[in-house]
């Protein structure tokens, strides 16, 4: 009970955050804060955190459990202190280090979900044809925990302590909602080095030029790297949505969309 009350407060609180932001800040003028498929973005939003992420980290246990016994690593309590040469850096520089691999494995992951294979898993999340922090919500569970265990298996595996990575996981959470708002911030010179809302924008782009582009969960430059950077100067996406993929408008529906055939 006291975690649904926390929740609840959390949630109260993110949307007068968001929703102000949205408000005084928008990139996108006169878009109206509340969508006729809102309603299926938050159930998103007050199932993913009881539901796909509880699944999410009992799959992500189990998965680095097995992951480190391959390794010879079986103590758990070792992995959540982290082990090997990682640990025996300066603090800072471990997290500098797990925020950069983290990323690079993240754009990888991200980009991936971009692939025939995989797109219709992700086009759920690409539906959204007017971009908003509470769109953010909307990722099919697949693609929620596939994100999400993928890079901390991989981390963990290497020696970077677990209880790090609790506070890295929703930081990036939160930083991806924020990501989504209908904010036009570019961040200005910094633009190369941290990910804008304006940055992202450009990600969810049905234009031409802003098509499969700016996959980095965080830093910029490594999209500048792998050559998919996209944010030109004094311009503005202005639609948003897929192309050639009609993904259903309802929760269920969309649920079910990856597992059927067609387009």
């Amino acid at each position: 009970m006291t975690q649904i009350v926390a929740m609840f407060i959390a949630l109260s609180g993110l949307c007068v955050l968001l929703y102000g932001l949205e408000w005084f800040f928008p990139a996108t003028r006169g878009q109206p804060l509340w969508r006729s498929d809102s309603r299926t973005d938050v159930l998103y939003l007050l199932l993913t955190p009881i539901v796909t992420r509880s699944i999410a980290k009992l799959v992500a246990l189990v998965g680095v459990v097995f992951a480190l016994q391959a390794m010879g690593q079986s103590d758990l309590q070792r992995a959540t202190d982290g082990f090997g040469p990682v640990v025996r850096q300066p603090l800072w520089l471990i997290v500098a280090e797990m925020f950069l691999l983290g990323d690079v494995l993240g754009y990888w992951i991200h980009r991936a979900f971009h692939s025939r294979p995989l797109w219709k898993f992700h086009a759920v999340h690409h539906s959204s044809t007017q971009l908003d922090w509470l769109s953010s919500a909307r990722v099919h569970p697949v693609n929620d925990v596939a994100a999400k265990l993928i890079p901390a298996m991989i981390l963990v595996c290497l020696g970077f302590p677990l209880k790090a990575l609790a506070a890295y996981v929703p930081f990036l959470t939160f930083y991806a909602i924020l990501l989504h708002a209908n904010v036009g911030w570019s961040f200005g010179w910094l633009r190369f080095f941290l990910a804008s809302p304006l940055f992202h924008r450009w990600h969810h782009t049905t234009e031409e030029q802003g098509l499969s582009k700016n996959f980095a969960p965080l830093f910029p430059f490594v999209d500048l790297a792998f050559g998919t950077f996209h944010m030109p100067r004094n311009q503005r996406p202005i639609f948003f949505g897929t192309i050639g993929t009609c993904v259903p408008d309802t929760f269920f529906g969309q649920l079910l969309f990856p597992f059927r055939g067609g387009r």
